[in-house]
Parts: C-alpha cells; structure tokens; sequence
C-alpha cells in the first residue's frame, strides 16, 4: 500500500494576510471557507486573526516587504529599529547610504546601547529584506502624525492646540533637558561639574521615563566592568541629548504598548529634528518659540533638583562621618557621574505624581478645570540641617548662579577613596565579595537597631544577590 505524502506547507505573504482579513471582516466567509479559497489550514487562518493587530501594524508601516512570506525577528531588534530611523533621515537628507555606511551606523548603534554586536554582510542583507530596503519600490507612508505647530503662547487650557486635545492625560508627555552641577556643594561648584539631565513624564504624573544623562568624557572610569542596560538610568558619554536615539526608542516602547503618544518639548528642539521620518506613535508638539512656558513643569523640574541636592548632601555627610576632618568640598570632590546618575534616578522617583498633575495643569500643558489638592509638605524634601530655608532654596537653583572658574580636574576623591576606586578599577567584586558585603550590611543593621521594615527591603536585595550569584 502507498503511503500518503505529507502536504506541503503553503505560507502566505503579508499581502495575502491582509486579504484574508478583509474577507473575514466584510463577508459572511467562515475560516474554513477562507482557507479552502488560499489553499491553507484552518488553524492557519485562526493564526492569522489573532495576530491582526500586528500584521496590519506592518502593512501601514510602509517598512515591511508585503511579498514576505516569514517575519523571522532579529536578535537585535533594538539596533534594527534604531538603524532604520537612522536610513530614513539620512534619505530625507538625500544622502548617499551605502553598504559601509550601514554597517559602520549599525555597530556606533550597538555601542550606544551597550550590546556587544558585530554586524555582518549577511545581517545587512537580512535587515534590508526585513524592512524592505533597496529591494524595488517601497511602500513610504506619511507618519500617523505629522508636527504642525501649537498656536502662539501655550499658556492656558483655550489655547491647547487642537491635537492635544485629542489625547488622554495619560498620553500627553513632557519632556526637559536641564542642566545640573552634580557634585556642587554650598559655595563651591564649578564649570566643570554641569552634566545635562533629561527628564519625561506624562501629564498624569502615573509614568516618568528613564532618566537620561549626558557626561563630561567619553569613557569615565568609573563605569569600568559596569553593564549599562544594569543601571536605573541611561548615561550618553557626550554633554548633550542624542535626540535621535531617545526619540527612536521611545516610539519603540509606544509601539509595543499599542499607543499614540504626544510629546511636548521646546521649539528649538523641535527645529533642530525637523524633517525627521520614522515616528509613528509618538507625535512632536513644539511650544511656540516666544512661550516662557517650559514643555515640563518648571515646579517638577525643581522639585527633582531639590530631591538631588537633599540625597548628595545626605551621601556628603555620610563621607564626613567616615573620615574626621573632611570638608564637605573635599567629599563633594569624590562624587562621580555614575554616583549622580544613581542620586538622579532616586531623586526623580521622589518627585510625587500629585505634583506632577496639578503642575501640567497650572502651566495649561494638558486639560483641567482646576488642579486636585496636594500636600506642599510631601512634595518638597525636608531643608536639610545646617541650613537656612533660603540658603537651601539657593542651593537648588545653583545652576542660575556664576560658576568659579578653574582647571577641569579628572574626578577624585580623598586618598583613602582614590585608592579605593582605583583598586576597584584593577579587580571587579567577585560573586563571594557580593556575599560578604551582605554579610557585613546585615551585622550594620543589626548593631544599629535599624527597624523591621528595613530589614523586609534588605531581604528582597538579599534574595535577589544570591540568584544571579547562582547563575
């Protein structure tokens, strides 16, 4: 007797999905009928429903190659997503993208991100099949929501621009780039300590973006042996905003949540990103260039500053008590970028929810009658002891004061820190270092009458040390 042969597998292009869905959508077909008429299976079809939201995501792109008949994801879908917006601008330009040029883009993408990624020939040409670069006409869409300019003086609720009033609280963002004198202490700070800080959080005040910071130097020692995608912030090695990758990835992150998003940010910005293509679900809403309104609240920007300032002097006088003798400028001297990033990213989760929706609403950057009730006292850390109510408020506003000139000093600390940092740059903390420490930080604890429900908080740090210490 002859055996049956097995039935050849018949894949559908993106286009044909795409018909399958109208039919189901505008006749009366069944699946089955549907799958009899392309000659597939019917859990074939069923597949192909449940992922609808996703195929027609891809079909109103403009990206992706509507003859494909497999979508095999990237392992890098990250540095995929970013180099694609990178080709589209450099189009719009009308530069001459070739080869090289993608492959160089690709792997300064990589590095950016902090994933260890050599891009190939055959990963280029998997990428152009993938999003239908350089192979026939491409299918170009205009972006879901192309900039147009707010009305002038975006300062109270009548003068929303019409598109913002489109959006639910929950999706409209600001967003501010701030300068900040990360290790200034009262009465001493200098040039050479500004970084630039990004802070975003939607008008809610329910989801604030990760913090981003710009640094003084390329490679700063003290993010030797760190891995970045580990830290409760992002670090750029530059003193500025890479706009373009910070854009690119929030679209992403929009994206994946199925969401369209409005991001306010100054028109400067804005001017300087004009013409950028590949935006899809986060929409550009600049404020009129003669607005004094900020596209963040200047009270929440504020806020975040004074949270900084009350945890750098907190960890300042912490190093004092450590060594007798030391002035709070010397100890101020050992803070490094990657301590502000740590005391940045603690400060911006300080600043309350409250405070951040009643001040989009004060400063008429998202629609309300009248801001809720807060509490002033909890929106605001406590003037911290040794100062004044106003020598504190000045020490939050330092960056509108005259910094001391001076040489630019690579960061230092105290001679017992200094050779503490450099004998952690010859050696990374071994798994069993990470163990002992807890050990030490639990006998701390317990000598110094900490209270239960520190020790609940040590407990989860505790568990979740000797997990990776298994992997």
């Amino acid at each position: 007797m002859e055996l049956s042969s097995k039935k050849k597998l018949h894949a559908l292009s993106l286009a044909e999905k795409i018909q399958v869905l109208e039919l189901l959508d505008e006749s009366k077909m069944s699946q089955s009928e549907v799958a009899r008429r392309f000659q597939v299976s019917q859990p074939q079809i069923s597949r192909i429903c449940k992922n609808k939201e996703k195929l027609l995501a891809d079909w109103c792109s403009g990206t992706a190659n509507r003859e494909r008949k497999r979508k095999r994801e990237s392992k890098y879908s990250g540095i995929d997503e970013a180099l694609l917006c990178w080709y589209h601008i450099a189009r719009a330009k009308a530069w001459d993208v070739t080869g090289p040029m993608l492959l160089h883009k690709a792997k300064e993408l990589a590095d950016i991100m902090g994933q260890d990624f050599v891009p190939s020939i055959g990963w280029l040409v998997r990428w152009k099949r993938r999003n239908n670069v350089g192979f026939g006409a491409r299918h170009v869409l205009a972006p879901s929501f192309p900039p147009e300019p707010p009305p002038p003086g975006l300062t109270s609720q009548a003068q929303l621009p019409l598109s913002l009033k489109d959006f639910s609280p929950e999706d409209v963002f600001g967003c501010a780039e701030l300068p900040l004198l990360y290790r200034a202490v009262p009465g001493s700070f200098g040039a050479c300590d500004q970084i630039q800080v990004l802070l975003c959080a939607n008008s809610r005040g329910t989801e604030k973006r990760r913090v981003l910071l710009g640094g003084l130097q390329a490679a700063p020692r003290c993010f030797f042996g760190i891995r970045s995608e580990a830290l409760p912030a992002s670090y750029h090695p530059d003193l500025g905003i890479p706009w373009l990758e910070w854009l690119a990835q929030f679209d992403r992150d929009m994206g994946q949540q199925g969401r369209q998003v409005a991001l306010l940010l100054a028109a400067r910005v804005v001017e300087e990103l004009a013409g950028l293509p590949g935006l899809y679900h986060v929409k550009l809403l600049p404020l009129a260039a003669s607005s004094t309104t900020p596209p963040l609240p200047s009270s929440v920007v504020r806020a975040f500053k004074a949270h900084y300032r009350h945890r750098l002097l907190g960890k300042l006088a912490a190093i004092q008590s450590k060594r007798d003798g030391t002035s709070l400028a010397e100890a101020g001297a050992g803070i490094t970028v990657l301590d502000a990033l740590h005391v940045a990213s603690a400060a911006w989760a300080k600043v309350p929810p409250q405070l951040i929706f009643s001040s989009f609403i004060q400063e008429g950057l998202a629609p309300g009658k009248t801001p809720p009730s807060s509490h002033k006292a909890s929106e605001m850390p406590p003037v911290p002891g040794g100062l004044s109510l106003e020598e504190f408020s000045r020490f939050v506003d330092l960056e509108g004061e005259e910094p001391r000139s001076g040489v630019c000093k690579e960061e230092t600390g105290t001679e017992d820190e200094k050779g503490d940092r450099e004998g952690a740059f010859e050696s990374l903390p071994t798994k069993a270092d990470a163990l002992r420490a807890l050990g030490t930080l639990r006998r701390w604890f317990e000598c110094n009458s900490t209270s239960p429900e520190l020790f609940e908080k040590f407990y989860d740090c505790e568990e979740e040390v000797e997990r990776l210490c298994c992997l």
